[in-house]
């Protein structure tokens, strides 16, 4: 009974207080293993589809890649008007300064015309005078005219008497002292109709060999002429204009009283109004790129205002072929570098943005040209679906 006893006593459950200790954990082997299944399940699935996830990801890029060339190198570029007087002088009046909008027509200075007016006066003067002295050839030439037809009647008269004389002299009316004296008489008057008619050639080679010729048509008026239009052109000069609409530069040295000479630029206008990027793309870019392909350029002053543009123009050569300093690769040390060539593109239409000249652009040319499948295999690329 005893053992019974202390048998009973050991199979009696033991109470555990449960804010005092743990309570024992009863292990449970089946439940246990089936997390450790999924896990090992899911770090499977992920060895298989992240490695084929990135191939197939891969794969797609690559055949349907190669469509769009992109390039850093690219700048905005504006016309620029370098402004110069075409006459020298002092600047009297000037509405030039630095960052000023200006439209065609706009005046931009003055030169002192004082000078240029005097001198147009002079022109004027020196036209009517010209003017007159055609007049007075004109007068002259007929003055010759003149009297080379009266030398004409003389010597014809003379000759008339000498003829007289002769056959009163064969008769023996007429004695030979007079007959010697009318031979005087027509030589001279031969002599005065050759002087005659020198001077109406000359007189007629004064008027250009035209005795009708209009007054502004002779040679002398003509370069009267000349020279009143080249005075009344400086004149106009005095005052400058705007060419072309756009913003005026470099103007901080240009003051009024300031003395200029002909043809020496004072400051430069930017066209605003016309403006296209040049981008330098790598020659590798250019397989598939040609003019009409559309684009997009981002300017680095605006990165959320992409802007539409289209291809204009592909250079013929690269930017160092048309340095001033062509490099020569004739040496031992050649290094093959990759060469770039200026793609000029055409703005589209819309732009409200500001742009500056010389701003950096990122611009993005669709060649509508992807690699496709079989380039997988070494073929052609396809042409891209629109």
């Amino acid at each position: 009974m005893d053992a019974i006893a202390k048998a009973e006593e050991k199979t009696e459950p033991i109470e555990v207080d449960q804010g005092k200790g743990p309570q024992a954990a009863v292990p449970q082997p089946a439940l246990a293993e089936v997390p450790s299944k999924r896990k090992r399940s899911l770090r499977l699935a992920l060895m298989i589809a992240v490695p084929l996830g990135l191939a197939v990801g891969g794969t797609w890029w690559w055949v349907t890649g190669g469509r769009y060339e992109e390039t850093e190198d690219a700048y905005l570029h504006q016309p620029k008007v370098s402004i110069a007087s075409q006459i020298a002088g002092r600047i009297v009046e000037s509405g030039v300064a630095d960052s000023k909008r200006v439209r065609t027509g706009d005046v931009l200075f003055k030169v002192d015309p004082e000078p240029y007016r005097i001198a147009l006066d002079e022109a004027d003067a020196a036209l009517a005078g010209a003017r007159i002295q055609v007049e007075q050839l004109r007068a002259a030439y007929g003055q010759a005219e003149a009297q080379a037809r009266d030398a004409r009647s003389e010597v014809e008269y003379m000759t008339t008497q000498l003829q007289r004389q002769q056959d009163l002299s064969q008769k023996g009316v007429s004695s030979q002292s007079v007959l010697d004296e009318v031979k005087r008489n027509l030589q001279k008057a031969r002599e005065d109709l050759s002087t005659a008619r020198q001077a109406v050639a000359s007189a007629l080679a004064a008027l250009g060999g035209n005795p009708d010729i209009e007054t502004d048509k002779h040679p002398t008026v003509l370069a009267a002429l000349a020279a009143h239009h080249k005075a009344a052109y400086e004149m106009q000069q005095t005052i400058v204009k705007a060419p072309v609409d756009g913003v005026i530069a470099k103007a901080s040295d240009f003051s009024v009283g300031q003395n200029i000479s002909a043809e020496t630029p004072l400051f430069t206008l930017v066209e605003t109004q016309n403006s296209w990027v040049e981008a330098n793309f790598k020659e590798t870019q250019l397989t598939h790129m040609k003019p009409g392909q559309a684009a997009r350029i981002v300017f680095d002053t605006y990165p959320d205002r992409p802007i539409e543009a289209t291809v204009e123009d592909i250079t013929v050569g690269t930017g160092a072929e048309f340095s001033l300093l062509p490099a020569q690769n004739a040496t031992g040390n050649w290094v093959k570098v990759t060469q770039r060539i200026p793609v000029r593109l055409r703005l589209g239409p819309g732009v409200d943005i500001p742009l500056r000249t010389g701003m950096s652009a990122t611009v993005t040319v669709d060649t509508k040209v992807e690699r496709g499948f079989a380039s997988l295999f070494g073929g052609r690329r396809v042409k891209a679906r629109e």
